[in-house]
């Protein structure tokens, strides 16, 4: 069941990513394929060689006599109309179809969706509050203060062995010429 959402969850990812590539990319990608400037449109302006133009915005779609498309971007502040209906041009405006800020936001976007895949892939990495990939260094352990009581011997009541090898162990630090007589020392962890 969860490798089942799982593979659904990637596959819907990848189809909107695929999505918004298409959505963002598709008319740019027509138009950046026959960009020429601004200049060589002119000159086949004077060389009549246009025939039709739609202008929308400061993007300039043309078409040739021969009908091949091009597209331009006009300067601001360029009196292009009166321009090319002098040449017998035929001339369509039309509202810009794209804002400053929705081409913006198609150039940003694609960054922004990025770092926030990456954002959620480290988050899931890091364990996201649950033990994820990255969680086996993190210490589930409860810090014992004097609030939450103090271990005695009756705490340990089931274990008689822990309890004799603790007395031996004080019995040792008060009196250690007992036991060093017999040759005993005290290990070295014990102390610790």
């Amino acid at each position: 069941m969860g490798n089942a959402r799982n593979i659904a969850f990637w596959v819907v990812l990848f189809l909107m990513i695929l999505a918004l590539f298409n959505l963002f990319s598709d008319g740019s990608a027509q138009m950046n394929s026959r960009q020429i400037s601004y200049s060589d449109f002119i000159q086949r302006v004077e060389k009549d060689e246009i025939s039709a133009v739609i202008i929308d915005g400061e993007n300039v779609a043309i078409t040739t006599k021969d009908g091949s498309q091009y597209a331009t971007v006009r300067p601001q502040g360029e009196e292009l109309a009166s321009r090319l209906i002098d040449q017998g041009v035929d001339v369509r405006v039309e509202r810009q179809q794209q804002s400053g800020f929705m081409s913006l936001l198609g150039v940003w976007l694609p960054f922004i969706l990025l770092i926030g895949v990456w954002i959620f892939f480290m988050n899931r990495m890091q364990g996201g509050g649950k033990g994820g990939a990255m969680g086996f260094g993190k210490s589930r352990a409860k810090l014992l203060t004097e609030k939450h009581g103090r271990v005695t011997f009756d705490d340990v009541a089931g274990i008689d062995e822990a309890k004799e090898e603790l007395e031996e162990i004080v019995e040792f630090l008060r009196n250690p010429q007992k036991f060093s007589r017999l040759g005993g020392k005290i290990p070295k962890g014990a102390l610790l």
